[in-house]
């Protein structure tokens, strides 16, 4: 079983998105038919915290980017504020932007559910909420049948002690958190949060995930 954070709490000034309408459409068209360039492609998970979520990710050989944000609410451009009051449908998400000639979206599944619990509905550690559910928002039918398969041999294998309670649904409404969130392990290592928190995820990951890193 993957063990538990014990999370902080942390008061934030709040911001919020300004994502023209324009923008909205065309990103949206993105998401949908995942189009590829020079073979990038996307991904969106949900597991728990953005801000440590985040940090994994970026790590890994084949990421060109991530991006941290919120999907599967129903509201136009959502706040951190709104999100976090648990009422909105919407998750705190990461969007990858990563290379399949040198990563591959298994790869990305395989790091998802061993970076976070699968199997604590609404809550991560002492997070709790549907903001920060265990989702896979998936960008085309490969990818939504590689999670559900990922899904099947892990519960055969007995992976987990209990029920993997992860979602699967299509990415609808992404947005991308307000610009404080982005990039926020990088330029907050100092912070509290950062060395109690994600600096242990992250030894932890490194260490199983070695070979998968980036080269320094």
């Amino acid at each position: 079983m993957i063990k538990k954070s014990i999370f902080f709490v942390f008061i934030l000034s709040l911001f919020s998105c300004n994502l023209k309408a324009e923008e909205y459409k065309e990103t949206q068209s993105l998401l949908t038919n995942n189009q590829t360039m020079d073979g990038l492609e996307l991904a969106t998970f949900g597991n728990g915290c953005f801000w440590c979520t985040e940090a994994i990710f970026q790590q890994l050989e084949g990421v060109t980017k991530v991006d941290s944000g919120y999907a599967g609410g129903k509201s136009k451009v959502p706040t951190y504020k709104e999100v976090s009051s648990g009422t909105t449908g919407y998750a705190e998400v990461i969007r990858i932007t990563f290379d399949t000639n040198k990563i591959t979206y298994n790869e990305l599944l395989e790091v998802f559910f061993s970076t976070h619990d699968p199997t604590t509905l609404n809550r991560q550690g002492a997070d709790v909420g549907t903001q920060y559910r265990s989702a896979i928002f998936y960008h085309n039918d490969a990818q939504k049948v590689a999670a559900e398969k990922m899904i099947a041999d892990l519960t055969t294998e007995n992976i987990f002690d209990t029920k993997i309670v992860t979602e699967i649904t299509p990415i609808n409404n992404y947005f991308a958190a307000e610009n404080y969130h982005q990039d926020y392990y990088n330029n907050n290592k100092n912070q509290g949060y950062c060395r109690a928190v994600i600096n242990p995820k992250l030894e932890k990951f490194k260490k199983k995930f070695k070979s998968k890193l980036k080269k320094e």
